[in-house]
């Protein structure tokens, strides 16, 4: 006695990230990223100086740019521990922000801090998933 298979062969799997992962999110559709991409080059140079708990922005970045920031985070408090410094609430201001649109839905900012030793950059990315803006990128030069 010969059975027919209990799905047909055409049938389509959706265990694809196409439909359960991050949806794109157009531009217009997002509010105004200067005010995050600012919050976030503050919140980064708090972090960065022991001052600030990374989790505070782990909803606005992705899962590879926390791993990044966790590992420098543990390198900045080793450079302290060696030093024998406590961690201080750093001082200083922020300067120009640049922002970039290269496609819909993307943000590339640059954001200059102005501290009382140097002058830095912090590059951020932004992409619009799920209705919201995400950092995909962070690097602090």
């Amino acid at each position: 006695m010969n059975t027919a298979p209990a799905f047909p062969a055409t049938r389509t799997s959706f265990v694809n990230d196409d439909f359960f992962g991050h949806q794109h999110t157009a531009t217009s559709a997002l509010p105004d990223p200067q005010p995050m991409v600012e919050n976030l080059a503050r919140s980064v140079m708090e972090i960065l100086a022991g001052c600030r708990d990374l989790e505070q922005i782990s909803r606005w970045v992705t899962d590879d740019v926390y791993r990044n920031l966790l590992q420098r985070v543990h390198i900045s408090r080793r450079a302290r521990a060696v030093k024998k410094q406590p961690s201080v609430l750093p001082t200083f201001g922020l300067g120009r922000t640049i922002i970039t649109h290269p496609v819909d839905g993307v943000i590339e900012s640059v954001v200059i801090v102005h501290g009382k030793a140097r002058t830095r950059s912090i590059a951020i990315r932004l992409e619009g998933m799920d209705g919201r803006w995400r950092a995909t990128a962070i690097h602090v030069l």
